[in-house]
């Protein structure tokens, strides 16, 4: 599912009209992105936590040249954690 299905979708089962409910969608990425720059968590209870964490600095492959090994950088890289109803609703679906 992609944003404007995702938009379409909410606001079918909610009533809002589409503009109302892709601002709210663009204001919780926006916000969601702040914080983790931030390293702060947000967490939907019930849903998951968004974190951000750093990935330590490793050798790799240039792709230009395969024979060659490069030292990629430490990055900071975005971690989900899937809440308890998030995992108990797929472990439904996968029971049916």
């Amino acid at each position: 599912m992609n944003k404007a299905k995702l938009i379409e979708n909410i606001t079918e089962r909610t009533g809002i009209d589409k503009k109302a409910v892709e601002r709210v969608i663009d204001s919780l990425e926006e916000t969601t992105i702040a914080a983790l720059q931030n390293s702060e968590e947000v967490t939907l209870t019930g849903f998951g936590t968004f974190s951000a964490r750093i990935r330590s600095s490793r050798m790799g492959v240039d792709p230009r040249n395969p024979k060659q090994r490069i030292r990629m950088p430490e990055v900071k890289v975005p971690k989900f954690k899937a809440g308890k109803n998030l995992k108990e609703a797929l472990k439904k679906s996968r029971q049916e």
